[in-house]
């Protein structure tokens, strides 16, 4: 099969020839820079002094490039908006060197500061005028979001402080947008997914909008949690005026992209911890759910799209009701999680979800397991969530920083060999 043949059976529940592989098509679906170096190194695609781009710079994520794909047997390849999670474009590439000395490429406005202790800083824009939005710290693989609210006057709280980030798409992003979805389409094999942002409702990366120099609002991530009890109606309103200029955005994106697109990354707001949901489904079907059924409903009634939920943890008790609310796919099935044994998964729910992860452990197996182990795990996952197809071949989330590369070579070949 094509790639998009594979996965077009795949997502249809059908047997393809072998579970179609993702690796970098999202922000939740990709590797670490120096994990990319080194697959490269050991895939003979590079030499040490190889620069890989790092297109994701909050989570460090490095470039899947094509010639990647096609060593690995990847079908898929991301499109997403101009501007990364630091708020500046992926352009003007220039040297940099990580922690652990690999040497990458970061965009033109990568603008870091040493800070205190021997932090790293990073700034919204790029713009070394506004403070800091990110924090490496010393020896450390990724940046922390620096919060940076002021204390709330509650007398005060305006629902526009946190509809700073969601605004209509300019002409220009649709024009980016299209003429990066016309290449992909035309120019590669693989399956679009498209991230187009806004219909996250309260993702807990965005809340500190480590893209905004001046974010207003509820921006500290405790403060958040909190306010989803306290200030419940308060929020609820964020989520309908959110969800109006995401639905516009949407008819907008779909004007210019069409059906080149396969998948929309719709909501990456994460609901379960390692042992539990972090919410009651009462309290999700009361504040999240109606907005995701709006997105959704919006999807499927105008698009061929995929619907894409990222929630890492134990979210089973809330499964039946992702699936009432429309979603097509659930990523990254975090079966080392209470209740998500990926058998039971498959079994209850396989029929209407497809599993776009899962296919080996990234807290244990994939870092510090043997190949064997590895390949022994991956084979066990797609026997299990691969069968009559709706399984998508993805570890469990990024594979982190200092994962064996001869691991992850391997666990990508059990899926393309058996």
């Amino acid at each position: 099969m094509t790639s998009r043949e594979r996965v077009k059976a795949a997502l249809e529940h059908r047997q393809p020839d072998r579970p179609p592989i993702d690796l970098g098509s999202t922000a939740v679906t990709g590797a670490h820079v120096n994990v990319v170096s080194k697959v490269r190194q050991a895939l003979g695609l590079s030499r040490p002094t190889h620069h890989v781009k790092v297109v994701e710079p909050y989570q460090m994520l490095g470039e899947i490039a094509d010639d990647l794909k096609k060593a690995l047997g990847v079908d898929f390849v991301g499109l997403g908006l101009s501007k990364n999670m630091f708020g500046f474009e992926n352009k003007d590439w220039k040297p940099w060197l990580t922690f652990d000395g690999t040497p990458v490429l970061v965009p033109g406005k990568f603008n870091t500061d040493p800070g205190p202790d021997g932090n790293v800083l990073q700034y919204p824009e790029g713009d070394k005028s506004a403070p800091p939005s990110g924090r490496m710290p010393q020896g450390g693989f990724y940046f922390d979001a620096i919060i940076r609210q002021e204390p709330i006057d509650d007398a005060k709280l305006k629902v526009e402080d946190n509809l700073q980030e969601f605004q209509p798409f300019t002409d220009s992003e649709l024009d980016h947008l299209r003429t990066a979805a016309d290449a992909l389409h035309r120019e590669t094999p693989y399956v679009i997914v498209g991230s187009f942002g806004g219909t996250a409702f309260g993702d807990i990366a965005l809340v500190p909008a480590t893209f905004l120099k001046f974010p207003k609002g509820i921006r500290d991530v405790v403060e958040w949690y909190v306010s989803t009890v306290t200030r419940r109606e308060h929020v609820r309103e964020i989520f309908a005026r959110q969800c109006e200029i995401g639905l516009r955005n949407l008819s907008l994106v779909h004007q210019a992209v069409g059906d080149k697109v396969s998948v929309a990354f719709t909501s990456g707001t994460d609901f379960g911890t390692q042992n539990a949901p972090f919410i009651s489904p009462d309290a999700y079907r009361d504040l999240w759910k109606p907005f995701h059924a709006k997105v959704n409903h919006w999807v499927h009634a105008h698009t061929n799209w995929k619907s894409f939920i990222h929630t890492c943890g134990a979210v089973e008790p809330l499964i039946a009701d992702f699936i009432d609310a429309g979603f097509d796919i659930l990523n990254p099935v975090q079966t080392s999680a209470a209740g998500m044994n990926p058998k039971t998964l498959k079994a209850e729910y396989g029929a209407k979800l497809v599993f776009w992860g899962g296919l080996v452990d990234t807290q244990r197996t994939l870092p510090f397991g043997t190949k064997e182990e590895v390949a022994a795990q991956a084979r066990e996952r797609v026997k299990m969530l691969g069968a009559g197809g709706g399984f998508v071949a993805n570890p469990i989330h990024n594979i982190q920083a200092g994962c064996p590369a001869q691991s992850v070579v391997e666990m990508f070949r059990v899926v393309r060999e058996g």
